[in-house]
């Protein structure tokens, strides 16, 4: 089991940056694919990028590819969203998540067993 705590949020212009963190409990964070997704207020949880265990592999989706970058660290089992050329329409609570080994499908929130509470984005123009 894993406990997921996302940080890094807040306010930024449009054409700004943020750098969000999610922090995991847990011995076994190396075993975990980790995702990103965010849900904006009235919308469906939409899928953000995945990253394998060993961060070899990624895989973004479009609305979000060139600008947003994921990586990990599993010596501090952390996983990072960093976030560049911010939109307006990027405002959102952004969650992470994670399943134990390879994810069927990334893009269906259903995929992953474990998930943060969000932390809040807001892009202003």
């Amino acid at each position: 089991q894993v406990t997921l705590v996302e940080s890094g949020g807040g306010l930024a212009q449009a054409g700004g940056s943020l750098r969000l963190s999610c922090a995991a409990s847990g011995r076994t964070f190396s075993a975990y694919t980790m995702g990103w997704f965010r849900q904006a207020p009235g919308k469906e949880r939409e899928f953000l990028v995945v990253i394998g265990w060993n961060g070899v592999y990624t895989y973004y989706a479009d609305s979000v590819k060139g600008r947003f970058t994921i990586s990990r660290d599993n010596a501090k089992n952390t996983v990072y969203l960093q976030m560049n050329s911010l939109k307006p329409e990027d405002t959102a609570i952004y969650y992470c998540a994670a399943e134990r080994g390879a994810v069927g499908v990334p893009e269906k929130p259903d995929a992953y067993h474990y998930w943060g509470q969000g932390t809040q984005v807001t892009v202003s123009s």
